[in-house]
């Protein structure tokens, strides 16, 4: 990785964080190591593992709070990251992805301003997932013209999903 992915500004991004009870134990991780760092983190739930609990109910909460700009960042965990990563997706103004490797976790927000990372619980270990939370968050939106113009495709794509089926 490189180097300038992994120095942190301390308080540089207020970062949202939640998670069902397959991504319990890795978001109590990432919490703790973000504090640590000097980032503001909002724990959007669960707020202990519960076997019966669901994804959307917390991963929905994180994601409007981003899509407001409550959180400047959010990070959505659950047992593969696959649902986290659909739920996100399903509120406006989010761009979550699920990512498992360094490169995808800076160029989607260089080149897709990603402002969710959904990370699996079950699948990736803490020091994998410490790097990829450093490299996201570290990592900022490019502003060149040719990815400003695919996102107001996107843009004026969820608009038009907003108001149904034509």
């Amino acid at each position: 990785m490189n180097s300038h992915y992994t120095t942190f500004a301390a308080g540089q991004l207020s970062v949202g964080i939640a998670a069902d009870h397959g991504g319990f134990e890795l978001k109590q991780y990432l919490t703790g190591m973000l504090c640590k760092a000097g980032h503001p983190v909002t724990d959007f739930g669960d707020g202990k593992p519960e076997p019966g609990d669901d994804y959307p109910d917390f991963i929905t909460k994180l994601a409007r709070a981003v899509a407001k700009g409550t959180v400047a960042r959010g990070l959505g965990i659950c047992g593969s990251g696959v649902g986290a990563s659909v739920a996100a997706n399903k509120v406006p103004g989010v761009r979550a992805c699920l990512i498992h490797e360094s490169f995808s976790a800076h160029q989607g927000v260089e080149d897709d301003d990603l402002n969710m990372l959904c990370l699996g619980g079950l699948v990736v270990g803490h020091a994998a997932a410490w790097e990829l939370v450093q490299t996201f968050l570290c990592a900022r939106f490019s502003g060149e013209e040719r990815h400003r113009r695919r996102l107001a495709k996107i843009l004026e794509l969820e608009g038009a999903l907003s108001e149904g089926p034509s």
